[in-house]
């Protein structure tokens, strides 16, 4: 991989998401008039164009943004470490972790806030660090390596265990709550602000560079341990990194959107096509591609049934679906 390929791969995969940012503002089922929007003349109090872009349109695509790169990130992430192509964000138990953490506040009814962040927030970011720290508390280190099918048991019994503590609660929920839960399952964009946005970019930003330092490493364990160690690397080390920073990112954007599934899947998948497995070029490039591709489906979800909104999660899930069935069979006839 010489200078010039990685450059050039990146100012594509930029082109992209910066043309990806420029367009989606003006999708929408409000046609917005962008002179009005910037226009200095009209009181921003009254600008009807400049509220529509600004205050709902752009934080929504902004998050959108953040939440794409993360859970792009993530998957590669433990697709690499894993040597499974079927891995996810979510293989560990966050995704139902932060929703027991969020059902757990909505039955609760609670609804402050610390430091402007919500209570549903703060409680699914706890429910996934939860998650993490079961999981993590059930593996060993042998040989100096991560038992990763320890791991993989670990994360889907706490993916079972959680989901029953979400269906019990459900349950018990009344008519409202039921609703209120149902909602935050689907996954979605809809509600949030600057405040929200500049509250999730340091972690993701912080775990994409850690991620990126020892994107060597992990390469050479996803070509195999024994190639690892016989070249210095700490392989439990980098593992436990390497899951720990990913499940924490997936947590965090989780933490606000609520589960969206199969952006970690697909989007790793489309990438590694185009760039190769070599983690350097491609955390980079599935970060603005993870970006683009839930900006994308958000405006599908903006738009589809306009004045109405579908759900994110339901866009990428009906997305995910047969993407999910052409892995499988590409597998088979590997």
């Amino acid at each position: 991989m010489t200078k010039k390929h990685y450059i050039t791969t990146l100012g594509i995969f930029l082109i992209f998401l910066l043309a990806t940012l420029a367009i989606a503002p003006l999708i929408g089922a409000t046609d917005i008039n962008l002179r009005n929007a910037f226009s200095s003349e009209i009181p921003f109090k009254e600008n009807i164009d400049a509220h529509i872009l600004f205050l709902a349109r752009l934080p929504r695509i902004l998050l959108a943004g953040i939440a794409g790169s993360a859970l792009a990130i993530a998957g590669a992430v433990f697709q690499a470490l894993l040597r499974n192509d079927l891995a996810a964000p979510f293989t560990l138990g966050v995704s139902s972790g932060a929703a027991f953490g969020a059902v757990l506040s909505i039955a609760m009814g609670w609804t402050f806030r610390i430091m402007g962040i919500p209570a549903l927030s703060l409680f699914a970011f706890m429910g996934a660090l939860l998650a993490v720290a079961l999981v993590f508390s059930l593996v060993k280190v042998r040989h100096n390596e991560f038992q990763t099918s320890t791991l993989l048991l670990a994360g889907v019994t706490a993916n079972f265990f959680f989901a029953a503590l979400v269906m019990f609660i459900h349950y018990l929920s009344d008519f409202t709550q039921s609703f209120q839960i149902i909602r935050w399952l689907m996954g979605g964009l809809d509600i949030t602000d600057y405040a929200t946005v500049l509250s999730i970019i340091p972690p993701v930003a912080f775990g994409f560079f850690v991620l990126m330092l020892i994107a060597r490493d992990l390469n050479l364990i996803s070509a195999g341990v024994s190639t690892a160690l016989s070249r210095g690397v700490n392989v439990s080390r980098i593992q436990k990194t390497g899951f720990i920073v990913s499940s924490l990112i997936t947590g965090t954007v989780v933490a606000f959107t609520g589960p969206i599934g199969f952006v970690g899947l697909i989007a790793p998948h489309i990438v590694r096509l185009i760039v190769g497995p070599d983690l350097r070029l491609l955390l980079p490039c599935v970060m603005m591609f993870g970006a683009a591709f839930l900006i994308l489906c958000d405006a599908v979800a903006r738009t589809l049934i306009a004045p109405a909104e579908i759900p994110v999660g339901v866009i990428t899930a009906i997305l995910g679906g047969p993407f999910f069935v052409w892995l499988l069979k590409r597998k088979k006839n590997a």
